[in-house]
This record gives structure tokens, C-alpha cells and sequence, in this order.
């Protein structure tokens, strides 16, 4: 079996990024990567400082390329199974056949995005249907939006702050869910109400087009934001017995540390806001309370091992 210091699963941003800081701090590293990002059907990065505009699977490889470059191990494959050991080790087991035991475990499996029930949304999804606004805004500016999703309060602030890349923006709604107040602040600023179901999204020479409504009304748009419902990719965290709160997020403290000892996370499948950006930091930041973790281990087993010549 390999025993390695941490293991990593998953090799996006939060993963690579942990993987980066530990390899640098001398630590035998292994990254299990599936190879099935969340962000692969997007063109470019966005908001992500020096990487504006790059391919991402460029930065992912490029960050495989510097993991690589100061020893760390990466393999694509999956975690099909994990279990404590005993107190000091959790040994995965990979869908290629290997084992492989860890120290600590850091996951950074992200999560999913569960869409809506409407014909040719999944198919224009990170093309010109769209989920952030910080990330997409500013390439669809100017445009005809749309903003699809419920009367909740969330939705109708998600289509105020959509409002301030375009001028012409509708929010579609089920009909009679507005209240008052909700329409009035819509109004103020421009942001037109089309009621009903929406029935699918049309599409015109390889582009989104328009809207088709139940009632057979076709609503001319050209790109579509659409609030998807989260759902983090926490099978392993399960298997590994990690609290979760009500809404199935994992409970994690301020480090990605979690109610199991040994377990951190980091990206995505701990914190759905995290942006691309905000996934590497929560990586490093995870890595090196990792890493001193370790540190505090060493210590304990140093200051018991018995050592001649140990001055006193």
C-alpha cells in the first residue's frame, strides 16, 4: 500500500493549490482527481487576478505541471471507498484498484448544479445560460437578460444586482408570486416581470435566442441567468462519517477542518460561493493548518520516542 503524508481528491483549484503549498513544505502529496471539473464547459476565466480569460483547463494544467515540479504525485482516477485504518491513517481505495493510505485527507471535490426541468437549459448551461453574474456579466453587458428562477427574495436581489450589466433585463416568474413591495423595487429600476412557466429556451443558429412560455408566448432574449440549486459532491465525506448540517453541507471550522479527525475540506463542496479564486485561497489556507497539524504530531512522537543521545 502507499502511504503518503496528505491526500488530496480532487484536483481543481482548492485541490491543486493545497497540493502546491504542502509539496512546497516537503510533504509526500497525492492528488486523485476525476478529471470531470465543474467549470469545464466554460470558454474562459473570469475574475481569477492574472488568469483573466484563460482556458480553464490550462490552469489546470499548468497547476498539475508546478505540483509535479516540487514532487507531488497526481492521477486520475476516483475514491470509490475510505475508512479509518486506525488513529493515525484513513486508507482510500481508488476505481483503479489501488490503495492508498493517508495521513490527513483533504477533499475538494466541489459540487454540482442541478438546473431547472427545461428543455435546452442543461445544453446552453456556461454559455450564454448563465449562474454568476461575476463571472459572466461583463461578456453578455448590454444585452437582452433574463433572470429565471422564483419569487423568493433571493431571486428578485439575484436580478437587481444582474441589472448592473445590462439596462434591458426581465425576470421571469410563476404568475401571482410577486408581492408588492417586490414588484415596486423591480419597477424602480427598469427590470421588467414576465409571468408564467417557462417551457423551454430557444435557439437560434447555435445561440439562445429567446424564452418559449407555456402559453406559447416566445420572449426574445439573448443570454439567461439561472440561480441553480448547489449540491456538493460529499459522498466521501459520508463514508467518512462527517457531520453535516441541515441544508447537507458539511461542518467545518475556519481552517476547512472537520468533525472527523484527520479530514479537512476546502473549495466548493464546503462553501457553494466560493468563486474559482476564492477556492485556491481556501485551498492554501486549508494546506497549512495541514500541515501544522502534521507538525504537531511530529512533535508529540519526538518528545516520547526515547533518544540517547537527546540532551537534557
Amino acid at each position: 500500500m502507499n502511504e503518503y503524508d496528505v491526500v488530496i481528491v480532487g484536483g481543481g483549484a482548492a485541490g491543486l493549490s493545497a497540493a502546491l503549498v504542502l509539496a512546497r513544505a516537503r510533504r509526500r502529496v497525492l492528488v486523485v482527481d476525476s478529471g470531470d471539473p465543474r467549470n469545464a464547459p466554460a470558454a474562459h476565466l473570469h475574475g481569477f487576478l492574472s488568469r483573466d480569460g484563460l482556458p480553464p483547463g490550462d490552469l489546470l494544467d499548468a497547476g498539475r505541471a508546478e505540483v509535479l515540479g516540487y514532487g507531488g504525485e497526481v492521477v486520475n482516477d476516483l475514491v470509490t471507498g475510505a475508512a479509518r485504518h486506525d488513529s493515525d491513517r484513513v486508507v482510500l481505495e481508488l476505481a483503479g484498484g489501488r490503495h492508498v493510505s493517508a495521513r490527513r485527507v483533504l477533499v475538494a471535490t466541489g459540487l454540482r448544479d442541478e438546473l431547472p426541468d427545461i428543455p435546452g437549459l442543461r445544453e446552453r448551461w456556461a454559455r450564454d445560460v448563465l449562474h454568476c453574474p461575476y463571472c459572466h456579466g461583463w461578456e453578455v453587458r448590454d444585452r437582452r437578460l433574463g433572470v429565471l428562477g422564483s419569487a423568493s427574495p433571493e431571486t428578485v436581489r439575484y436580478a437587481q444586482i444582474v441589472r448592473q450589466w445590462a439596462s434591458d433585463v426581465l425576470l421571469f416568474v410563476p404568475a401571482g408570486t410577486l408581492t408588492g413591495r417586490q414588484r415596486s423595487e423591480l419597477a424602480a429600476r427598469d427590470i421588467g416581470v414576465v409571468e408564467g412557466d417557462v417551457a423551454a429556451v430557444v435557439v437560434t443558429g447555435g445561440a439562445l435566442s429567446g424564452v418559449e412560455m407555456t402559453d406559447g408566448r416566445t420572449v426574445p432574449r439573448d443570454a439567461l441567468f439561472v440561480p441553480p440549486r448547489f449540491v456538493p459532491s460529499s459522498d466521501l465525506l459520508i463514508d467518512l462519517g462527517c457531520d453535516l448540517d441541515d441544508d447537507g453541507w458539511v461542518v467545518m471550522d475556519s481552517s476547512g477542518r472537520t468533525s472527523v479527525p484527520g479530514v479537512w475540506v476546502a473549495g466548493n463542496v464546503a462553501n457553494p460561493r466560493a468563486q474559482l479564486i476564492t477556492a485556491a485561497g481556501e485551498g492554501s489556507a486549508a494546506a497549512i493548518a495541514i500541515n501544522a497539524d502534521l507538525v504537531d504530531d511530529e512533535v508529540r512522537a519526538a518528545v516520547h520516542a526515547p533518544s540517547p543521545s537527546r540532551r537534557t
